[in-house]
């Protein structure tokens, strides 16, 4: 065990002015250039408001719309014979015109809360690569038949509302019906909108730069989906009593569209009727969607205060490191450590606070933020950190060479960390470096969710970390106790003779 004496003398030996003022200048410069970083974040004004569910996250709520009324009982039934859809090139080459269906295009049927974006929905749709799927409240996604409609093989699809409960239906012939799913949408008011839609999200293109990494580039799409037999009974009481079957069509976008010149000088987004047959043509997407800041925004500088953190540390222990005891070397590891995990604590969690606070004074989107994920991630990027920081320690006593332990450091903790953060490696790379490196420990400050239902850049330089927070943090320790542990072969385990 370690006496509060040894750890009090040892202390008393780090806390050498320039050992602290390096330390509180890595603390500064991540508060720093996190505050100047959202202070120049320009969004427009005002900021354009994203669509946010009933908690608080930021989705994707745009398609078109044919709806009419539908009481607190009610059914419909469509069949779908076609799903076509076009991909056009971004300017200067908007004229090129691709025929074909993203893998996550929709078409269908959906029962939602109204017209607002944002609202809970229930819908059951044909995709461009992925069968019949049954979706709702934006992350729900049930798997149906796979393959899709054509005129000689049409696609039945049924959507059955009784109270808060939704059950969605399929079948080959319209007689013989097997149930998709069925979902709960609390607080559903007694009259809903149900009717025929239609998205395509953009088509998402990766363009090589740096070494081999990939920045993101979307096409605009456009899906289209013919029913006929559309059938809805149920419609709302007050207007049309129980059980009727009439009812006003409508049709509208929800969110913005027929903006892009594709649809302004070509095929505009809309539903024509025409003999019993309902085209409807859309795009946009409804879904999960990772837009907007995070938590992590503000932490621009958390790879130059990572630096800094290395180079004191394994300074100290190539200069500390022996002659000395094992109790001893363990003792300045700890002290090594809280004094990094204090600062790092201090940066990360006034720069979070006070960058989030600057986006959302300025109506900057931000992913809704628990105060248990915000506290994890404060606490646990501090104590990746701190342990980074007694890594260093610790190869600076094994190599007793400070040049020879800060370039290790370096080069396995920073380097990766950095080079993974941007587009600059491969996207299988930049993976595997943050599964195979202590840098790996860098993943608790993760917040994106992978969603299998939408097409993403799920690659480090977006956010998305190959090892979950916890799994990365495990690394990070192995590596640190590995090190120290070699480091302890080449101590005594008692103080030597002429030990101060």
């Amino acid at each position: 065990m370690l006496s509060t004496q040894l750890l009090h003398r040892e202390w008393t030996a780090f806390r050498r002015p320039g050992r602290l003022i390096a330390l509180a200048v890595a603390a500064l410069i991540v508060i720093a250039l996190g505050l100047v970083f959202t202070s120049t974040v320009d969004c427009g004004d005002p900021c354009p408001v994203a669509p946010t569910a009933a908690d608080g996250s930021i989705v994707n709520d745009q398609f078109w719309f044919h709806h009419r009324d539908l009481g607190p009982n009610g059914v419909i039934t469509v069949r779908m014979t076609s799903m076509t859809g076009t991909i056009t090139y971004p300017p200067p080459n908007h004229d090129q015109i691709v025929s074909g269906l993203v893998p996550w295009a929709k078409a269908g049927i959906i029962i939602k809360d109204g017209v607002r974006q944002g609202s809970p929905y229930a819908a059951l749709m044909m995709t461009g690569h992925h069968g019949v799927r049954m979706q709702a409240d934006y992350r729900q996604d049930i798997a149906g038949s796979s393959g899709g409609p054509s005129p000689g093989s049409p696609r039945w699809l049924r959507l059955t509302r009784s109270g808060d409960t939704i059950t969605g239906a399929e079948s080959a012939d319209g007689r013989s019906w097997q149930t998709v799913g069925t979902v709960r949408l609390a607080g559903l008011p007694e009259t809903v909108q149900a009717g025929l839609f239609a998205a395509s999200p953009g088509d998402l293109t990766l363009r090589e730069v740096g070494l081999g990494g990939a920045i993101e580039e979307v096409r605009f799409t456009q899906a289209t989906g013919v029913f006929d037999h559309v059938e809805v009974t149920g419609a709302a009481r007050s207007e049309y009593g129980a059980g009727a079957s009439g009812g006003k069509w409508r049709s509208e976008s929800v969110g913005e569209m027929n903006h892009t010149d594709w649809e302004k000088y070509h095929t505009a987004s809309g539903a024509v009727e025409k003999d019993g047959v309902i085209t409807v043509s859309g795009t946009g997407d409804i879904g999960p969607s990772e837009g907007g800041m995070t938590v992590t925004t503000p932490l621009f500088g958390l790879v130059i205060a990572l630096i800094i953190v290395l180079v004191v540390a394994a300074r100290f222990g190539a200069r500390s490191g022996t002659p000395a005891s094992r109790p001893v070397l363990a003792a300045r590891a700890v002290v090594t450590g809280g004094a990094i995990f204090v600062a790092g604590l201090v940066a990360v969690g006034v720069a979070v606070t006070l960058g989030l606070a600057i986006l959302t004074g300025k109506g900057v989107n931000l992913q809704p933020l628990s105060p248990v994920t915000g506290a994890r991630i404060v606490i646990g990027l501090a104590a990746v950190l701190a342990l980074c920081g007694v890594l260093a320690y610790g190869l600076g006593v094994l190599l007793r060479r400070g040049w020879a332990a800060i370039l290790l450091a370096l080069a396995l903790v920073a380097l990766p960390y950095a080079v993974a953060a941007l587009p600059l490696l491969p996207d299988t790379v930049a993976r595997w470096l943050l599964r195979l490196t202590p840098a790996a420990g860098f993943a608790v400050q993760q917040t994106a969710v992978e969603y299998p239902q939408v097409t993403a850049h799920y690659a480090p330089s977006a956010g998305y970390y190959p090892l979950p927070g916890w799994a990365g943090f495990a690394v990070l320790c192995a590596y640190t106790l590995a090190v120290l542990w070699s480091a302890t072969k080449r101590t005594p385990a008692d103080p030597p003779a002429n030990w101060r």
